[in-house]
């Protein structure tokens, strides 16, 4: 599953660089975006396997762009995984209820970040 492309939609340059890091390290292709509008012109662009979505976004929100990315027909089907440091149980059953893929709280660790894009990765291709 290495090499897919991978949209990371994060505004926070630390967080941005650990992720872009951790998964370049993996083998995968990382394109980012810093507000929710860029990931939305990106994701319709470059039809990333994966979008990893901050929610508090500079912009529109994480959830608003979650939505116009599942509005197009040409991006629909890319699944969307929420990273976030919203980490109340409201949040998380707001955010699953909106129709992320999933929901991961940040900080998250190297290993659960691997596994959740492997994962998000392998249901793409069992229903694609």
């Amino acid at each position: 599953m290495a090499g897919e492309r991978i949209l990371v939609v994060e505004d926070n340059a630390q967080n941005l660089k650990l992720v872009r890091d951790v998964l370049e390290f993996k083998g995968y292709q990382v394109i980012a975006a810093g507000t929710g509008e860029e990931g939305v012109e990106l994701a319709g662009r470059e039809k990333p396997a994966l979008v990893l979505m901050d929610i508090q976004l500079p912009g529109i929100s994480g959830v608003e762009a979650f939505q116009r990315i599942r509005n197009e027909p040409a991006t629909a089907d890319i699944p969307v995984v929420a990273l976030t440091a919203s980490a109340m149980p409201s949040d998380r059953k707001t955010i699953l209820a909106a129709g992320f893929d999933g929901y991961e709280t940040k900080p998250i660790g190297v290993a659960q970040l691997t596994r959740v894009v492997e994962n998000a990765i392998a249901g793409r291709e069992k229903d694609g």
